[in-house]
């Protein structure tokens, strides 16, 4: 039987100064979040394991998530940190190589202040080549304003897998159709996967109720098919709009109409897949 995973969620050792992007508005976020406090929630859904994701661009977080994960029988992959830019980037992708449950790397693109700029620079360029080249999955964090060009960045960069996080962040507002015809280039790239993920905690519109944002995954599904969609909770950020379980239990709800089998790869499949997690549950 294939594994159940939440290929999206973080840990945290809260900070004010280290996680500045959690502002006042967000005070059910201004604690800290272990693993103990996820448990729950992962036996409840019967989620088997999770990819642990940086929330932090320092090489300290990526160390401390690996710790957790260590110390976790849950916590199936990491997804960290690196600078793309740095002179030593070689020498610590190459004492990475002794972090086995480290899968991938991520940026908070979204939080730059040029985004589109940053994802043309040559150093950072240079670096994800690297980082590919070592085995490496690329979480790209952008949103609906950067996916033009986040689609060029995504093109040059095809060496290995690309996972879209938060289906782009689209603009709600905007509505499914919109986003459809923005996520289109970037879906038709074969090496991108896209998170069902971070949806419930997007700005959505006076009224706009959870099964209102369904019209999103059914077009990612149409753009994506089945077959690189990965089911993500964005745990504890998702507790600014729900509970893990309301989080998962709207996920499931959203592909419910597809075959056991698609479902089962958007459950935990391609996760397994894209991240190198043993797929099988005994």
């Amino acid at each position: 039987m294939t594994l159940r995973i939440d290929a999206h969620q973080h840990f945290w050792r809260y900070s004010p100064t280290e996680y500045g992007w959690i502002n006042g508005e967000m005070k059910v976020l201004r604690q800290d979040f272990v693993p103990q406090q996820l448990a729950g929630g992962l036996a409840a859904q019967r989620v088997d394991g999770t990819v642990l994701v940086q929330a932090r661009q320092t090489a300290e977080e990526t160390a401390w998530l690996l710790s957790q994960a260590k110390g976790s029988d849950r916590v199936r992959a990491v997804v960290g940190w690196v600078a793309l830019t740095a002179r030593d980037l070689p020498q610590q992708l190459e004492q990475y190589r002794r972090e086995p449950l480290l899968r991938g790397f991520r940026h908070l693109i979204q939080d730059e202040a040029d985004p589109d700029g940053w994802m043309k620079l040559d150093a950072v360029n240079a670096g994800l080549r690297q980082v590919q080249q070592q085995g490496y999955v690329y979480d790209l964090l952008v949103t609906h304003r950067n996916l033009e060009e986040a689609t060029r960045f995504a093109a040059r960069h095809d060496r290995g897998p690309v996972v879209l996080d938060h289906l782009g962040k689209p603009d709600i507002a905007a509505g499914a159709k919109a986003w459809a015809a923005q996520i289109a280039p970037l879906a038709a790239l074969p090496h991108v996967s896209c998170k069902i993920s971070g949806l419930l905690t997007e700005p959505r519109p006076p009224g706009c109720a959870p099964g209102d944002l369904l019209p999103f995954i059914d077009a990612a599904l149409a753009l994506f098919g089945s077959d690189r969609l990965l089911m993500g909770s964005d745990w504890p950020v998702c507790l600014l709009a729900a509970s893990y379980e309301e989080a998962w239990q709207f996920g499931e709800r959203a592909i419910s109409p597809l075959s056991a089998s698609e479902q089962a790869d958007i459950l935990g499949g391609n996760a397994c897949r894209i991240y190198r997690i043993d797929g099988v549950a005994a």
